[in-house]
C-alpha cells in the first residue's frame, strides 16, 4: 500500500444497470400489510410505485455525472482504499472542514452544502470559506470493503487524520452526523493536536442523573424520543450490530429489499411529515441507494455497528465544540446534559425543521450553522 492520493471517475457498466433493472421487474413481493400506515414497516404499495419508477424512469447517469464533475480521490489508509471528495475554495485564507456521514446515508448527502462552503461568507472575525474533504466510511459506497474486522469508529478517525495530513492539512475542523458524529467525536478525542474543532447534528451524550427530578421540556422530549427509538425503530440496529453478514445475504439479493432497508429511515428520520418525499426528492433517495446497491455495500456497510455499536467512549472532549439540534434528529440532547462532556462548548442551537440528514434535507440551514459556529471558533491560524 502506498500514500499515493489517485484522481478517481465513476462509470458503472450498462450490464450492472440492466441487471438491476431485471433483478427490480423479477421481484417478488410480501403480501401487503394489515394497517394503514408506516408502523409495520414501509407500505408494500409505496417500495412497488418507487421500484416501478426506479426500473423505468431514474437515471443514475445523472448522479454520476454530477459526482463526476467534482474532484473525486482515493487513497490507500491503514490498508483500505478510501473515496473521497475533496473541493478546494478559490478564496485565500479557506479553512479545511471533513465532513462524515454515516448510515445509511453517503456522501451525496452534502453536495448541496458543498457549494456554499466553499464561497466565502462574512463572518465577524472575517471573511470564512471552507476547503471540503468529504470520505466514504471504509465498506460504503466506492471505499474498499475492509478484509478484516477491527475497523470501529477510532480506527476510522486516524485514518481520517492521516487522510488530512497526507492532503497537507496539518489544522482542521470536523463535522458529522450519526456514525459520522462518533467518528468525529473521535478525532476530537485522538487528534486534538490537528483538529482544532468540532461540529455534530447529533451529539451523542448521556443524561445527566443529577437533573433527573428537575427536567425540562425539551428534555423530557428527548427522553421520551429516546425510548421510542428503542422500543420501536432500532430493530435495524440490534440486527446490523449482531448479524450484519446474515442480513447482507438478502439485501446483496434483492434492490426492493435494499431500497426498503433505507427508505424506512428516510421516513422515520427526517422531517417529512408522515411521506419521505416530502423531505427528500425521489431521485434523491435513490441516488443514495444506488450507491449501496452498485457497491454491493448491504453487509460491508452494516459492519460499522457490529464494531462500534455500544462500545462508544463518552470521555469528555477538551477541544471546541458546536452542537446543531434539529427537531427530528433521532437522539436529542439539552445543552445542559451536553455541557458535562463538552466543557468548551461555543456553539448551541436548536432548528425548527430538519432532521437526521440534516445536509440533505436543509442544506441552506446545514451551511449556516457551520458557518457560525466555526465562525465562533476560528482562530488566526486557521
Amino acid at each position: 500500500m502506498s500514500d499515493e492520493i489517485r484522481p478517481f471517475k465513476i462509470h458503472i457498466s450498462e450490464a450492472d444497470l440492466e441487471d438491476l433493472k431485471k433483478r427490480l421487474c423479477a421481484t417478488r413481493w410480501p403480501d401487503r400489510q394489515t394497517v394503514p400506515d408506516w408502523s409495520q414497516g414501509v407500505p408494500l404499495e409505496y417500495v412497488q410505485e418507487l421500484c416501478d419508477y426506479w426500473a423505468r424512469d431514474y437515471d443514475w447517469r445523472n448522479i454520476e455525472a454530477r459526482l463526476n464533475a467534482l474532484p473525486q480521490f482515493h487513497t490507500d489508509l491503514d490498508g483500505v482504499g478510501i473515496y473521497f471528495l475533496h473541493i478546494r475554495s478559490p478564496h485565500a485564507g479557506a479553512i479545511p472542514l471533513l465532513l462524515t456521514h454515516g448510515w445509511p446515508g453517503s456522501v451525496l448527502e452534502f453536495l448541496k452544502a458543498i457549494p456554499a462552503l466553499t464561497h466565502s461568507v462574512t463572518q465577524p472575525n472575517g471573511p470564512q470559506a471552507f476547503h471540503v474533504i468529504c470520505p466514504a466510511l471504509p465498506g460504503y459506497g466506492f471505499s474498499d470493503k475492509p478484509k478484516q474486522n477491527g475497523w470501529s469508529v477510532e480506527r476510522i478517525a486516524r485514518a481520517w487524520s492521516e487522510l488530512m495530513l497526507r492532503l497537507g492539512y496539518p489544522q482542521y475542523y470536523a463535522q458529522g452526523g450519526d456514525w459520522g458524529a462518533l467518528v468525529t467525536t473521535a478525532i476530537a478525542l485522538q487528534d486534538a493536536e490537528h483538529c482544532k474543532g468540532i461540529h455534530l447534528n447529533m451529539p451523542i451524550v448521556r443524561p445527566d442523573p443529577a437533573t433527573m427530578n428537575c427536567l425540562t421540556d425539551e428534555e423530557k422530549e428527548s427522553l421520551a424520543g429516546a425510548k421510542q427509538y428503542q422500543d420501536w425503530d432500532s430493530g435495524y440496529s440490534k440486527q446490523q450490530s449482531t448479524r450484519p453478514q446474515t442480513l447482507g445475504y438478502a439485501l446483496a439479493d434483492s434492490p426492493a429489499g435494499q431500497a426498503a432497508w433505507i427508505l424506512e429511515k428516510f421516513w422515520a428520520w427526517t422531517d417529512c411529515h408522515g411521506h419521505p418525499e416530502n423531505a427528500l426528492t425521489r431521485d434523491e433517495m435513490l441516488d443514495n441507494i444506488m450507491l449501496y446497491w452498485l457497491s454491493n455495500a448491504a453487509a460491508s456497510s452494516a459492519r460499522l455497528y457490529w464494531e462500534s455499536f455500544g462500545k462508544l467512549n463518552y470521555a469528555p472532549i477538551q477541544i471546541p465544540v458546536g452542537c446543531s439540534i434539529f427537531p427530528k434528529e433521532i437522539f436529542r440532547s439539552s445543552r445542559r446534559w451536553a455541557e458535562k462532556r463538552y466543557s468548551n462548548l461555543v456553539y448551541w442551537n436548536r432548528l425548527d425543521r430538519g432532521g437526521h440528514f440534516a445536509a440533505f434535507e436543509q442544506p441552506d440551514l446545514f451551511v449556516k450553522e457551520l458557518q457560525a459556529c466555526f465562525g465562533a471558533m476560528r482562530t488566526p491560524q486557521l
